[in-house]
């Protein structure tokens, strides 16, 4: 399938796949969308104090779609900035290529140019073993289709950046989401950009309570859901 490199309209990349007209990113802006979807709808609202899941000593993420490592990366930084300690696993069916990784200017544009060594290392480790990135921060990347994923009450967090519903309406049904729930902890929270109306039934029907939230720019609304 042919891939392209393109600029959104916050000045960050993404990987653009024509045949499907669909993005790994948001085109309305790569990095304020994961900023928006992830981190203050997903981190800070599992590591603030008065948060649905409270505070942690130590967070586990789960990535539903590693992808350019954009998330993996922005997250990382946020560990650092707030002294926060996370193991974070991203799954990821078909990785991105070295190439690309190359052209993609995500440390530059989040003004993180010093961690530029970092960016390019989530995509150098070996894939299947635990990595530490820094104090804080312990990657683990796994090559699996998301199906295949049986985790157990393991996580605080799931960010589901799976392609859409439109070209992939089988990463967005019940089967997965009921993966989804059982790979969290009690109270523990997933968040997406999608804001469809059969994927927020498919959540409820495996037993999430789910939010509708403010979406990202572009986007009107998202979605939260509670274990």
């Amino acid at each position: 399938m042919k891939r392209e490199i393109i600029k959104t309209a916050d000045g960050s990349t993404t990987i653009h796949l024509p045949d499907w007209n669909e993005q790994y990113h948001s085109k309305h802006g790569a990095i304020q969308e994961a900023y928006h979807v992830f981190i203050k709808h997903g981190l800070y609202h599992v590591c603030h104090p008065e948060g649905v899941s409270g505070s942690h000593k130590t967070i586990s993420i789960l990535e539903i779609g590693f992808g350019t490592g954009l998330n993996a990366f922005i997250t990382y930084l946020e560990a650092e900035k707030s002294n926060l300690k996370i193991n974070y696993v991203g799954v990821e069916g078909y990785p991105v290529s070295s190439e690309e990784i190359q052209l993609l200017n995500y440390p530059s544009e989040l003004k993180a140019e010093k961690k530029d060594l970092i960016f390019k290392k989530f995509h150098d480790i070996s894939w299947e073993d635990k990595h530490q990135i820094s104090n804080n921060f312990n990657v683990t990347k796994q090559q699996k289709m998301f199906d295949e994923i049986e985790d157990t009450n393991q996580y605080h967090l799931i960010y589901f950046d799976a392609f859409g519903a439109r070209v992939q309406p089988e990463l967005w049904t019940e089967t997965i989401f009921k993966k989804m729930y059982n790979a969290l902890k009690d109270k523990g929270v997933l968040v997406t950009y999608a804001a469809k109306g059969s994927v927020r039934r498919a959540m409820q029907s495996v037993g999430f309570l789910v939010e509708k939230l403010p979406g990202p720019p572009g986007k009107r609304e998202m979605l939260r859901a509670t274990k």
